[in-house]
């Protein structure tokens, strides 16, 4: 490769005042292997201009020949395809894309290192280098523009370049000097040579000058040196004085010494008082309660809206002075401890003081609603009173009682509740369990009575108010209640035995009551009347309309009174584990120290599930009653069920609200169900007389109430899938059980009870347009249409039987090759027999025979169903088609006999008219 390199030089190369850099052999990617050589080189005179050459042997092959030069400004990238792996294809783009494989790997890594050093060098536009090991691009060293000038030949290390010395640029002050000094001479341009020898004259005679001016200052250099001399000797004297002058100030250092160090002691003592000072002010300003707020604490007034402001805002204090960051070393010191003890005692006196009158609002709150549902029951119990009247009155008042007074007032201890929580939780957890408590027994009995007044409505009975004579009489009842809640109210966690005892007699009253009107004989569907269906229906919306605000209202105040509210991990009130009836919190955990935590909203689910635990059976006995007084009531259930289920997920689809009314609502279409299986149980079960016709049958009728009823329900309901579903159901057992009876039917034709029920349903669905009937609305059609014309053709072969016979042997001659015309030839078919047959049936003979077929049409269809115009009408169509179809075949098969009917179709429709008429 040297060889040809210095070739290359020569011959092509140096003529152009071109050096030769570098050199890879290559040849194009993806042709036939035709090699050639490009050059990296750049010009010798200035300015340097650098280039890519593309030299290629000569045909002969015994010189060399330049092909292509690209400048290398134009080239953009270098890809090397592979920086990790060897690989000898490499790309230059340039206008275009050149694509290259190099001889060897090491030839391209040399080439493209020249490339990247020479465009490092002499370009400012710099080239992007693709795919190119890191250790092929090195730093050259930067030299600057004072030592080498622009477009000379600077040094290019790599393989097979040369190296040109670095030269030293001239100043500017050396440049004029140089100018003013050639201007003197007239041949420093002209003639070099003479200009040298004249500098070099000229260097000779300055350095002789040097020379005696050295040599004629050895007299001045003597009397220097003297003086250097002398000046010595007053250092050293200088040097004696400064001595003694040290030795003198050592005392006074020492003194200096001693003043430093009580100086250095003043200082510290002043630090140190600083921060003595600076911790005091820390503790007193963040451990220091005001007078006011201990007054508070200790004496403040609970139940008036100013005494808990007051309560409320030393509380907080409180809770600043016990939870400051104290400072290393603050908790060793004794007045902390005892202020920090002195709070703790505060804090105990406090949080026992407000969970004692929290409890008491309770039981006095929990006192106040009792006393107003015993005014409300006792009411209805007062011997010789009017029930009719009072039932109707309470009936109109069917609506719960309203608690937002009792949690308004609660509402202003929410702050002091956050405290408690904060401070002493197991006072928090004791008032929530008391809550939860005496609300669950309220909340029972409100319900219950709630739902037995519903109950009343919906029966319209009064025998079952003579269960309000077993409640016990209001004052003793209440003071009782009233005795046992403030026995437990001393004590958080105390027994409630009184109050459970007193509520399982008032539940065991309603549980019976409850049992006794839903042993009431069942009514069936056909014993009410719309009104009694739209009554159930307001009933049930008022039931469910009651129900959903008084959750709400009492989650909404859960969250808010207990701090509920904040979408965070809260200390959990009761664990999985716990009973919801009754069972104890844990006290396993030390005064405001929260057990382990569960989210907000399971808490108030637990909560709320606690104190409405008895809703959900209440709904379902409701749902049962409802259900047993009429099973379509299941319809208007599901749909006011399913909206209510539906907005209270909208608002919350985890809350207790939604969840139990899912629940029920799962119940409610169970019993949707069960009434649906129940109808096709009564199709599959139905007997006919023997004695009597057919007619629409019951379940036929039964389904057109059902739809009518429930498309009047449904509309723009959101569980109107369920109805498409049970309508699929009900319309394929009315086919199939109606087919059942006309098989089965002896009396009345099958295709009688086919045509007027298949025609019945027909016009149900049709008035009705339910959409998803559409097939079944067709297939009824049909069926109706089939057996009508079955029935039409089945009972008109009667009134003109033999002529009937006569023709069908006609028919069957043919159909065995006879020919038409020669059917008068066979004997039993010529045109006397033919005569003989006619003349049976003279007009007034086919007029008695349509008369019989009329009224055996008319035993044989139903009065409600209207058919028998229908009936008759198709039946004179089709005695007419084979009147026609009778003299067609006397014309082309006794053709020229002159035998005719006896009676015209002019006749056949006076004689139609008539008999319908007359009847």
């Amino acid at each position: 490769m040297t060889a040809i390199k210095h070739a290359l030089q020569r011959d092509i190369f140096t003529p152009n005042d071109e050096r030769l850099l570098s050199i890879v052999n290559v040849c194009k990617a993806g042709k036939k292997k035709k090699n050639c050589f490009l050059c990296a080189t750049v010009t010798t005179e200035r300015p340097v201009q650098v280039k890519m050459v593309k030299v290629k042997k000569s045909d002969k092959g015994d010189f060399y020949k330049r092909q292509i030069a690209w400048a290398l400004r134009d080239l953009a990238v270098v890809d090397a395809k592979d920086a990790i792996k060897e690989n000898p294809e490499f790309d230059l783009h340039f206008e275009k894309v050149y694509k290259w494989v190099a001889s060897s790997t090491a030839e391209k890594n040399a080439f493209i290192s020249c490339i990247w050093k020479l465009n490092q060098r002499y370009l400012r536009k710099k080239i992007d280098f693709v795919n190119v090991s890191s250790q092929l691009l090195e730093e050259l060293p930067r030299v600057t523009e004072e030592s080498v000038p622009s477009g000379e030949n600077q040094s290019v290390t790599g393989g097979d370049e040369e190296v040109v010395d670095v030269y030293q640029e001239l100043n500017a002050r050396e440049e004029q000097d140089i100018e003013i000094m050639m201007e003197g001479c007239e041949c420093a341009i002209s003639n070099a040579e003479a200009f040298a020898e004249r500098l070099s004259r000229e260097l000779q005679v300055l350095d002789g000058a040097n020379i005696q001016s050295i040599m004629a200052s050895e007299k001045q250099v003597n009397i220097l040196m003297k003086l250097l001399d002398e000046a010595l000797k007053e250092v050293d004297q200088i040097e004696l004085k400064l001595s003694s002058y040290e030795e003198m100030l050592q005392s006074v250092k020492e003194q200096m010494d001693q003043i430093s160090e009580s100086n250095h002691l003043i200082h510290l003592s002043n630090t140190n008082n600083v921060k003595l000072l600076s911790e005091i002010e820390f503790l007193v300003n963040h451990m220091d309660l005001a007078k006011g707020h201990i007054k508070a604490l200790q004496e403040g007034d609970l139940a008036s809206s100013r005494g808990i402001e007051a309560c409320t805002n030393a509380a907080d204090a409180l809770l600043q002075c016990m939870n400051v960051a104290l400072r290393p070393g603050h908790d060793m010191l004794l007045a902390v401890r005892q202020q920090q003890q002195r709070f703790s005692d505060l804090r105990e006196q406090f949080a026992r003081r407000l969970a004692s009158h929290l409890n008491n609002v309770f039981v006095q709150q929990f006192t106040q609603a009792l006393l107003q549902l015993y005014n409300r029951s006792y009411f209805l119990s007062v011997p010789g009173h009017d029930q009719s009247s009072t039932l109707a009155q309470h009936s109109v008042e069917l609506a719960l009682p309203n608690h937002h007074p009792f949690h308004r007032d609660l509402l202003r201890y929410a702050k002091l509740m956050e405290w408690l929580k904060s401070t002493d939780y197991g006072k928090y957890e004791g008032l929530t369990k008391n809550y939860m408590d005496y609300l669950s027994r309220l909340y029972e009995r409100e319900i219950k009575d709630f739902f037995e007044v519903a109950k009343i409505k919906m029966t319209g009975t009064t025998k079952e108010s003579k269960k309000f004579a077993t409640l016990p009489r209001k004052e003793s009842a209440v003071k009782q209640e009233t005795e046992s809640l403030h026995g437990s109210s001393g004590k958080l966690t105390g027994s409630t035995s009184s109050l459970n005892k007193l509520s399982v007699q008032s539940s065991g009253n309603r549980r019976s009551q409850s049992s006794s009107l839903l042993d009431m004989g069942n009514m069936s569907a056909s014993d009410l009347d719309v009104a009694d269906r739209t009554k159930f229906d307001k009933i049930f919306e008022q039931v469910l309309s009651e129900l959903e605000p008084l959750c709400l209202a009492e989650q909404d105040f859960i969250s808010k009174f207990f701090k509920l509210q904040q979408h965070q991990s809260m200390p959990g009130t009761m664990t999985e584990a716990e009973d919801l009836d009754g069972g104890t919190l844990s006290r396993q955990h030390n005064a405001g120290v929260p057990p382990p935590v569960s989210s907000e909203k399971d808490m108030i689910r637990q909560m709320m599930i606690k104190i409405f635990r008895c809703i959900e059976p209440e709904l379902n006995n409701l749902i049962a009653l409802g259900d047993k007084i009429d099973s379509f009531n299941s319809l208007y259930m599901l749909v006011k069920m399913s909206h209510h289920v539906w907005t209270a997920q909208n608002v919350d689809p985890a809350s207790f609200l939604s969840t139990t009314l899912g629940n029920v609502l799962v119940t409610v279409k169970r019993n949707f169900d069960k009434c649906i299986s129940n109808q096709i149980r009564q199709m599959e079960e139905v007997k006919i007389s023997k004695k009597s016709k057919v007619g629409i049958l019951p379940f036929v009728a039964e389904f057109e109430e059902f739809a009518g009823l429930a498309e009047s329900i449904f509309k723009n309901a959101e569980r109107r899938g369920d109805l498409d579903k049970a309508y699929t159901k009900l319309i394929r057992g009315v086919f199939v059980n109606v087919e059942k009876v006309a098989n089965e039917s002896q009396k009345t034709p099958r295709d009688v009870v086919m045509m007027e029920n298949f025609h019945h349903i027909f016009a149900t669905l049709s008035r009705l347009k339910i959409s998803c009937l559409e097939t079944e609305k067709k297939e009824a059609k049909q069926k109706y249409t089939d057996h009508l014309q079955s029935y039409v053709i089945y009972s008109l072969g009667q009134p003109l039987e033999k002529l009937n016979h006569f023709f069908e042997g006609v028919e069957a001659r043919v159909a065995q090759g006879i020919r038409e015309e020669e059917v008068s030839y066979q004997l039993a078919f010529n045109k006397q027999e033919l005569r003989k047959v006619i003349k049976e049936y003279p007009g007034k003979e086919v007029k008695k025979g349509l008369d019989n077929l009329y009224k055996k049409v008319d035993k044989h269809l139903c009065e409600e169903e209207n058919l028998l115009q229908v009936v008759w009408h198709s039946m004179q169509d089709e005695f007419i088609r084979q009147y026609k179809h009778f003299e067609g075949l006397i014309a082309r098969c006794y053709p020229g006999s002159g035998v005719t009917m006896e009676f015209t179709i002019q006749d056949i429709l006076d004689y139609c008219s008539s008999i319908a008429q007359s009847h």
